[in-house]
């Protein structure tokens, strides 16, 4: 992994992360205290992202590349959409990682150090910070309803491949 030191909040950074989907909505102020929470990380194919059962603090965007997401050592899932969030489970829940993260091909990722909140000391009005987490948690959500639609959708055709599959083996 090669990893850059915290970014700064200057207006060429910016504008970048205004070209990620998923932080098109944010405003420029919200985008600066961002940065300073982030890194971007390249790894290479192969390479371990996240660990299935870590507790480290780091919330993630897609910036370039694919995914491929393991459950005890059984692929679950591919992330290879610009912007997509990964790792946001363990922001949110506190628990441990759900699941691995391995890079498949060369890949880059915005990295939020979410421990990190100190960085955002120099922010006085209270009211930015709430409403920069609640702007984030509302992207959470949206990603998360749109994940938790997808396995609906295969958990259903799943069930209906086994409910034939018994009535063929009785027929």
């Amino acid at each position: 992994m090669i990893e850059t030191k915290y970014l700064k909040d200057n207006v060429q950074n910016i504008q970048k992360l205004l070209t990620i989907p998923g932080l098109k909505e944010f405003e420029t102020r919200s985008l600066a205290k961002l940065l300073r929470l982030s890194k971007i990380r390249e790894y290479e194919d192969g390479e371990l992202i996240i660990q299935e059962g870590d507790n480290d603090p780091w919330l993630y965007f897609l910036l370039s590349g694919r995914l491929r997401i393991k459950k005890s050592d059984i692929e679950i899932g591919r992330i290879h959409q610009v912007g997509d969030i990964f790792g946001e489970m363990r922001i949110i829940d506190n628990m441990t990682r759900s699941a691995s993260v391995y890079a498949d091909g060369h890949t880059i990722c915005l990295c939020v150090d979410t421990s990190a909140k100190g960085r955002l000391a120099t922010v006085k009005e209270r009211d930015e910070k709430l409403d920069f987490l609640l702007l984030l948690y509302r992207i959470f959500a949206e990603y998360i309803s749109i994940r938790l639609r997808a396995t609906n959708d295969e958990l259903i055709k799943a069930k209906e491949t086994i409910k034939e599959m018994k009535e063929w083996k009785t027929e």
